[in-house]
């Protein structure tokens, strides 16, 4: 296919760091079972990371941005996928070491191409894209470990962010009662919107200092890391689980020993990118049916095509957005 099109292409190795819209022809994208035509990708924290060089994520010279992709198969060597299928990727080395989805045709590999769930459109798989994936991954590793809506609320930190967001209304659809911490006070009627029971300033937080505090929740989430996950470790309820999914404070964490072995708090590492495919495509039938968040027009607060990028990084690093941003081809 000789076919030429445009692609947001971020050149990590030079000096100054150059990103932005190219022409490129589909024979030079990364090598694939599966090409697609874009119709969808999304904007998250990693993307932004990589689009301005504010973050060494790529692992390749020269790269199409963007770590979510949906759209129709344009021409497939694997039998499994046929021209005209709806499908979708997320993580699998998109923008890291492959071609990403900021392009109007991207190849894919198959072992990762996921179809689409049939409650999805391809606009909301990408509202959904990798932040909802991984606010989904964090409710699967915390009910295999345990965790049910009877043993009470999960508190979720970052909660007006794309994970946070998702967050809140993935559990609520699951049953679980759900209460948000943030930094953004005005954002807090948005949140109760998507169903959080109870909203936090992270401004008013005092955890005391002892290794164990009085415990308020019996799990959380959270995308902050550094002091609030910390304190986290010391209020959450015997045998509850801290899904760690983000860093966007920090990546330290100083804690003791103390909510593991006397209270039996589980901390579980979230690392979406790297899911295997047979607990990927559960979580994606979850998505699209029993875990379909009810607020996905609220959640996606921006549409944007490639050139509205910059601009959407640069809010999103200022720590300004809320929800999502889908990106249209």
């Amino acid at each position: 296919m000789d076919t030429t099109f445009s692609a947001f292409r971020i050149h990590a190795e030079e000096k100054p760091y150059r990103a932005g819209i190219e022409t490129m022809r589909a024979d030079d994208l990364s090598s694939g079972e599966v090409l697609v035509k874009v119709a969808y990708s999304s904007v998250n924290y990693k993307d932004a990371l990589a689009g301005t060089g504010r973050g060494k994520i790529l692992r390749e010279p020269v790269l199409n941005g963007g770590i979510d992709v949906a759209g129709y198969v344009a021409a497939s060597s694997d039998p499994k996928f046929r021209e005209g299928d709806q499908v979708l990727c997320t993580g699998c080395g998109l923008s890291e070491t492959r071609d990403g989805g900021y392009a109007q045709y991207a190849r894919l590999q198959s072992k990762w191409t996921i179809p689409l769930p049939a409650g999805l459109t391809l606009r909301e798989s990408m509202v959904i894209g990798t932040a909802g994936f991984t606010a989904a991954l964090s409710l699967y590793q915390m009910q295999r470990n345990g965790q049910t809506p009877e043993m009470g609320p999960i508190v979720i930190t970052g909660a007006t962010g794309g994970v946070g967001s998702l967050a809140i209304d993935i559990l609520s659809r699951a049953g679980f009662e759900t209460h948000a911490i943030s930094g953004k006070l005005d954002r807090f009627d948005d949140l109760i919107a998507l169903g959080a029971k109870q909203c936090l300033s992270r401004k008013d937080l005092y955890w005391g200092r002892r290794p164990l505090e009085t415990a308020h929740w019996a799990g959380a989430i959270d995308n902050v890391g550094g002091d609030l996950l910390s304190g986290l470790t010391r209020v959450i309820k015997p045998y509850g689980n801290i899904a760690s999914c983000g860093l966007a404070a920090a990546p330290e964490l100083q804690t003791t020993v103390m909510p593991f072995i006397i209270r039996g708090v589980s901390l579980l590492g979230i690392a979406s990118a790297g899911t295997a495919r047979a607990i990927r495509d559960e979580i994606w039938a979850h998505l699209g049916a029993d875990w379909k968040p009810a607020h996905l027009d609220r959640i996606a607060t921006r549409e944007v095509g490639l050139d509205g990028l910059p601009e959407v990084f640069d809010i999103m690093l200022a720590g300004d957005s809320f929800g999502r941003t889908v990106v249209k081809l």
